[in-house]
């Protein structure tokens, strides 16, 4: 009996200085809210690889258990949580994986904060090691209602005046039609030579059966145009701020047919109609969506219509009013 209550007695203290010890783990692992503050919130980031450079976007948030968690826009894509993210002693590590990435290998990111810029390096899918920069991203108040400027027809159904391919001897090229703008797929993007801050524009659009081309807003967020037979969530379908913001109600999908977007763009609000419904309606767009130009949120940027998507995608009557300065 007494060796059986020694026993018992040793197992009961073990559990407890096995507790005890797991408890101060937990503290020893528990982030210091003052310290990972500074690191807090959405940031544009910058990836230089050797032969260019890919824009893309970073959240980190601390949750209410004390644990750090991230969302990201990698080089393409939509915003993902991120599987690991970790700071420690003011150094950054966070994983986007390969999946995200279309790569081989996850992309590893390690970075220190200097001020108000994250910076550091990140290992490449190719095995090469590359530099990446952070910005806090702005927050794009607007305290007033704009005045608006004149409308500007950026197509004049003649020709590509006042447009570019971000190609420029691409095997597919846009081409006019019977006045309109005419992408086969597979080619290149058309971006806008002029560059716009708040604006509404009105676009129309024909989408053909299984075709999938996009309108982005200042050359960073993508308003989906898509007829895919095997649809992804609502953010990614038309109307759609991709990866983001998801239209209400959801448009009937209509191939073939043409279709209007009149789009109010005010620093991050988007409002958003559909052949003449409302279906996102003063939303606040979090950050730039994958197969933007840059991460420059706080400069104008210009109009671009996807191309490089599958499918044959028509555009017609594209015209943009700029708020006056």
């Amino acid at each position: 009996m007494f060796s059986i209550i020694v026993r018992k007695t040793a197992l009961f203290v073990l559990t407890i200085a096995t507790l005890l010890s797991a408890c101060a783990v937990c503290q020893d692992n528990k982030l210091d809210a003052s310290a990972v503050k500074p690191f807090l919130g959405p940031w544009d980031l910058t990836l230089k690889a050797p032969d260019r450079e890919y824009p893309s976007w970073l959240e980190l948030r601390l949750e209410e258990n004390g644990k750090l968690t991230a969302q990201m826009v990698g080089r393409w894509g939509n915003a993902r949580p991120l599987p690991k993210v970790e700071l420690t002693e003011g150094r950054l590590t966070f994983v986007s994986p390969k999946e995200q990435e279309d790569s081989k290998s996850d992309m590893v990111f390690e970075g220190k904060l200097v001020g108000e810029t994250l910076s550091g390096s990140v290992a490449a899918p190719d095995g090469t090691s590359w530099s990446w920069t952070g910005k806090r991203a702005p927050a794009l108040i607007e305290t007033k209602a704009p005045a608006w400027g004149k409308a500007i027809q950026l197509f004049n159904g003649k020709d590509l005046s006042g447009w570019t391919a971000s190609d420029p001897a691409p095997t597919v090229a846009w081409k006019v039609e019977n006045g309109t703008l005419v992408s086969p797929g597979h080619g290149p993007e058309l971006i806008s030579d002029a560059k716009f801050e708040d604006f509404k524009l009105h676009v129309e659009f024909n989408c053909a059966p299984g075709s999938n081309s996009g309108v982005y807003l200042r050359g960073r967020y993508e308003l989906q145009i898509e007829d895919d037979p095997e649809p992804e969530g609502p953010t990614m379908r038309t109307g759609g701020i991709y990866g983001f913001l998801a239209p209400s109600p959801e448009q009937p999908r209509r191939p073939g047919v043409w279709q209007t977007y009149d789009i109010t763009l005010v620093g991050r609000m988007v409002t958003v109609m559909q052949n003449g419904q409302t279906i996102i309606d003063k939303q606040e767009i979090p950050g730039i969506t994958g197969g933007a130009l840059d991460s420059h949120e706080a400069l104008p940027g210009p109009i671009y219509l996807q191309g490089s998507e599958a499918g044959h995608v028509a555009f017609r009557n594209i015209v943009i009013t700029p708020a006056k300065k």
